[in-house]
């Protein structure tokens, strides 16, 4: 059985520094429901943990990799704590190869919605935007500039297996981004709490209707000014009762939902209605 010392626990166990992390092309992922989702896509996990009985509860996932030609490899409870970052780990870790692509790549696919997370630095943030996004069908998810790190153990976690699920693309340049994705047909909006355009207003006169890149800022500092300025529009979200904020990431959720409604609704074919003499039109 693996314990502390073990060479290859030790490598894992350098995996929480982004520097090796960048050297390395590897990262940890912690819990069932990122392995589940890792194991999905072929070829990106590299090796699996696990304690005795973190391997027999979750039994399914360590023959799915066992199948795959992955190694399966059982680890003391102090092995595994040195891995994970959770106050109550759920005795299973994986070694995953990095799955971001080039931006190049990502717009060649024509996403349709896509969310920028610009100079954002908190891990937990991050993680629940990409999920959000994931949710509400968005095809892409673009850490640009100084931006966390998407594969910060934090961030992994929070994102619940949606780093699996979308293009992850990181990018040094905002404005760069912005302007490729615009390039590529896409309106981008920056959602603002100061912007001139309310979502609801937006929303209303079809302004959601076609692909759209949605820029998020920080929550300390928001977006900022010149990447603002660079977008097609500011945007707010309308705050109805006396708070005085949403947090970045329920704001992120309230556009990239309005995003998802008005692109789906876009699609559905028009419902065909009788006329008076019987006779089927649209």
């Amino acid at each position: 059985m693996f314990t502390p010392r073990t060479p290859r626990v030790v490598a894992a166990r350098r995996l929480h520094r982004r520097r090796e992390r960048d050297q390395t092309g590897r990262f940890l992922a912690e819990g069932p429901q990122a392995i589940r989702e890792a194991l999905a896509s072929p070829g990106v996990v590299v090796e699996l943990f696990g304690t005795p009985t973190g391997l027999g509860r979750y039994a399914d996932l360590a023959a799915t990799a066992a199948g795959a030609g992955i190694p399966v490899s059982a680890l003391t409870d102090e092995a595994l704590a040195g891995l994970t970052e959770t106050v109550t780990p759920q005795g299973i870790v994986a070694v995953c190869h990095r799955v971001d692509v080039p931006l190049a790549e990502a717009v060649r696919r024509r996403p349709e919605l896509v969310a920028v997370l610009a100079e954002i630095r908190d891990p937990g943030n991050a993680g629940t935007v990409l999920r959000t996004a994931d949710a509400a069908g968005a095809q892409a998810v673009i850490f640009a500039g100084e931006a966390v790190d998407p594969y910060n153990g934090k961030c992994v976690r929070a994102s619940a297996g949606s780093l699996f699920h979308l293009d992850v693309v990181r990018a040094p340049d905002p404005a760069e981004v912005v302007a490729v994705l615009r390039a590529a047909g896409l309106t981008v909006l920056a959602a603002s709490g100061y912007g001139e355009t309310d979502l609801d207003d937006l929303t209303d006169r079809g302004g959601l209707a076609g692909p759209t890149a949605w820029l998020f800022g920080s929550e300390a500092h928001g977006l900022p000014a010149e990447l603002a300025e660079a977008a097609d529009a500011r945007v707010r979200v309308p705050l109805h009762g006396r708070a005085e904020s949403l947090n970045l990431a329920a704001a992120a959720a309230v556009c990239l939902y309005a995003s998802a409604r008005a692109l789906r609704s876009g699609r559905r074919p028009v419902p065909e209605t009788r006329t008076t003499t019987g006779e089927m039109s649209t």
